[in-house]
């Protein structure tokens, strides 16, 4: 005949178990806490390129991008500088650095870098038009240096002769992170359309530029080689070949990322894009640095930023 327990000793492993139970459950909860808390590889930073359309067409004003980057859970800028022309044409850059500062700074934002367009072409054929090129950028330079910015991009549309282009685009990078060097600023080359948009043509000539200044903002979408009729934007004719290939090989060069979107699918993903498949490039690559979000899609803006920027976050968390 078996010999019954006393009540005290069952009472005592009920108390034991039901510790055991809640030591589990501890566990479980800070595994989940764990998860839900695991921070992303890279930065967050918002492309004001996102909200151009509001800019351009709605009357937003630019000088609200840090406010609307800090509603939107960024923490850091990209500038475009042909937002802001109407203000620098009539109060010079230095007005416009002093007012972006203050926002900036309002908002606890931090200064990334500064799209910089219509300043003439540093790949242009033409020695003395690529020079002037170089002379305009120097303001702009001068303008992310006193923002506390790391970089300027910068466009090298050129022409579509590869050879020609080849030693425009060198020599006029060439001379421009000279100067940016001694205001400690990267000069980045975008893929960006013609042969920018060459992966393999692009680092080529960067090679040969070789400077620790000039280096590469690689964009996940931008792969156009070859417009209609010859134009820098417009109808695509020709893509180049493999745009995954084309962000391993600049990435490493790389000092910004630019997270390009389009559109969505039910499930949010991008349906151009495998966002997953590119951050692994990006992550294998080493790099820590911020990542900005440049939405150019149908959705309303804020819509199309906030869905690239959690596409980005689900994406971090299911990389090896």
């Amino acid at each position: 005949m078996k010999r019954l327990l006393s009540i005290p000793i069952i009472i005592l492993l009920l108390v034991a178990q039901s510790c055991k139970d809640d030591k589990k459950e501890e566990v479980t909860q800070k595994e989940v806490s764990t998860e839900m808390n695991k921070q992303p590889f890279f930065k967050l930073s918002l492309a004001q390129w996102s909200l151009n359309k509001n800019v351009r067409f709605q009357g937003m004003d630019p000088f609200d991008f840090a406010k609307i980057s800090d509603s939107l859970g960024f923490d850091g800028l990209e500038y475009v500088s042909q937002l802001y022309k109407p203000f620098y044409d009539e109060h010079g850059v230095d007005s416009l650095v002093a007012k972006l500062a203050e926002e900036s700074k309002k908002y606890n934002q931090k200064n990334i870098l500064i799209m910089v367009d219509n300043e003439g072409d540093l790949a242009d054929p033409d020695e003395a038009k690529r020079d002037e090129a170089v002379e305009l950028h120097k303001k702009w330079i001068d303008a992310a240096a006193a923002l506390g910015c790391h970089s300027i991009r910068v466009n090298t549309f050129g022409t579509n002769d590869p050879e020609i282009w080849h030693d425009a685009v060198v020599d006029g990078l060439k001379k421009l992170s000279a100067y940016a060097a001694t205001k400690n600023i990267n000069v980045l080359c975008e893929n960006h359309g013609w042969l920018s948009s060459d992966a393999d043509k692009l680092v080529a000539a960067l090679k040969v530029v070789n400077m620790a200044n000039c280096g590469t903002l690689p964009d996940f979408g931008n792969w156009c080689v070859k417009r209609k009729d010859g134009e820098k934007w417009g109808e695509c004719e020709e893509e180049y070949s493999d745009k995954y290939k084309g962000i391993e090989l600049l990435m490493p060069m790389a000092k910004a990322v630019s997270a390009k979107s389009y559109a969505f699918d039910e499930n949010g993903n991008e349906t151009t894009l495998d966002y997953q498949r590119i951050l692994q490039i990006v992550k294998d690559a080493g790099y820590t640095g911020h990542i900005g979000v440049e939405f150019e899609g149908s959705l309303p803006e804020k819509a199309g930023i906030l869905a690239t920027k959690e596409l980005l976050l689900k994406s971090a968390k299911e990389l090896k």
